[in-house]
């Protein structure tokens, strides 16, 4: 009797997983299909934008106090790209309300 139990136990719990695995590529597909709401445009313009010039401007003073140890360990571009370029594209590129990977082309 017991060994029928667990038996059922792991065919519930096999199911289970097959079923939430069959569900993600339908979920992977609705984030794409995301507009900004107007609160999220009026969030990213307030609070957003300053947000990520700043840190433009921090990491722009950050990657000048490091250019010489960055030069010597030949990964200049890499740091300019982590440091000024990712936090300027945030700032300028990415359209209003859009998260992070959404830029104008």
């Amino acid at each position: 009797m017991l060994e029928k139990f667990r038996h059922s136990a792991l065919l519930k719990t096999f199911a289970l997983t097959a079923a939430l695995f069959l569900c993600q590529p339908g979920f992977a597909g609705e984030s794409n299909l995301h507009e900004p709401t107007g609160v999220e445009m009026a969030a990213d313009l307030i609070i957003g934008r300053p947000i990520s010039l700043l840190a433009t401007a921090a990491g722009s003073v950050v990657w000048l106090l490091g250019l010489p140890f960055s030069a010597a360990g030949g990964n200049v571009e890499q740091s300019a790209e982590v440091l000024i370029i990712g936090p300027a594209k945030a700032t300028f590129v990415r359209c209003l309300g859009c998260s992070e990977g959404d830029y104008v082309k």
